[in-house]
């Protein structure tokens, strides 16, 4: 009897033993390829909307609206055509303000008579399955004086640029608001804020160019301020609708942004009910030449970031494999993938995409 009740109990323990091991080598696996095992294919809920996968199409600007900043059959043609197997489409900056405009044919949303063809875009863009969201922008310093007609502002006077009066900063958060709403009558799923590349937003945050003496200027709280207020007022435009923020997280100077500043904007942005952080590049671009030819070279200022909020976190950056993307999610590293120059080029890519991970 005692010799039976040994090798139960030896049973037993051996069990444990190898469910232990079990339990510590998963782990380590976990560690290694990313919790959960997401893929790039897997879909995404957010707010009540599902995302069929992870692959995102980046905002562009295409030159292919009007010189009044509408839709054209041409620039709906454009999205559609890599719309196909795309989990999310964020489409090109659009102006909220004539006096924040960056081009002649860029895409604009400061006016209700747009909607129309705002709308037309985003329901072909719904037909064929993918979920869409348009960026909404102010260029500020860096907008085009002959296209606006004026001298731009930012948040510091610069050789090129006046600075902003609190009443015009006023005036901006109630435009970025009213574009939003303007996004939601046409039937986006949301509106994506630019915070980063060096316009408005990002102008406000970087050390680089915010030299105000005032509230909106100084310590990182201060230059945190106006793009904070700006994210609270949109989330109320958009209600239920999703919000995400493109953060330009490094400006790659020494007297730049860095991530670490990033990461606290980032912390308040998900507390102001901000969905999505995607992630790029601050003064120094899209595409900083010290970082040509690094494949997903935003990705570790990505994983930083991710690193210190809950909500889902986009990567980018030179990024031309679906194998790669795929691999970064099962790492860990981000939750969204966005490709944009390999797209740009062959509107087949996320098709191809989803093939070559299926096969």
């Amino acid at each position: 009897m005692r010799a039976r009740c040994s090798s139960a109990r030896q049973a037993r323990l051996l069990r444990l033993y190898l469910y232990l091991c079990y339990v510590l080598i998963d782990a380590k696996e976990s560690v290694t390829i990313g919790v959960g095992f997401v893929r790039l294919l897997d879909p995404l809920e957010l707010r009540g909307l599902t995302l069929r996968n992870r692959i995102v199409m980046p905002p562009m600007q295409t030159g292919r609206a009007t010189v009044g900043g509408a839709v054209t059959d041409r620039l709906i043609g454009f999205y559609v055509r890599r719309s196909a197997a795309l989990g999310l489409l964020i489409v090109e900056h659009c102006y909220v303000s004539t006096r924040g405009r960056l081009s002649v044919k860029q895409l604009g949303i400061y006016d209700d008579e747009l909607i129309g063809g705002l709308e037309r875009l985003a329901g072909s863009v719904h037909a064929v399955g993918a979920s869409v969201v348009v960026q909404i922008s102010h260029a500020g310093g860096v907008a085009n004086r002959k296209v606006i007609g004026a001298e731009p502002a930012g948040p510091s006077a610069t050789g090129r640029t006046r600075e902003m009066t609190r009443s015009e900063i006023e005036d901006l958060v109630e435009e970025f608001a009213v574009a939003a709403e303007r996004a939601i009558k046409a039937g986006f799923d949301g509106v994506e804020l630019h915070g980063a590349h060096g316009y408005l937003l990002n102008q406000f945050f970087s050390p680089l160019l915010n030299k105000r003496g005032d509230e909106y200027g100084g310590s990182l709280e201060n230059r945190m301020r106006f793009p904070i207020i700006v994210v609270e007022k949109v989330r109320e435009s958009v209600k239920g609708r999703l919000l995400l923020y493109r953060l330009g997280a490094d400006d790659l100077a020494p007297n730049g942004t860095h991530v670490e500043d990033s990461a606290a904007l980032a912390v308040k942005l998900e507390q102001c009910g901000v969905d999505v952080i995607d992630v790029s590049g601050g003064f120094c671009g899209s595409e900083p030449k010290q970082l040509r030819g690094v494949k997903g070279y935003f990705i570790p200022q990505a994983y930083e970031i991710k690193k210190v909020v809950r909500i889902p976190v986009i990567g980018v950056g030179g990024i031309t494999e679906a194998e790669y993307a795929d691999r970064l999610l099962r790492e860990g590293k981000v939750d969204l993938v966005a490709v944009g120059r390999a797209l740009w080029k062959d509107p087949r890519w996320a098709e191809k995409a989803v093939e070559a991970l299926t096969a």
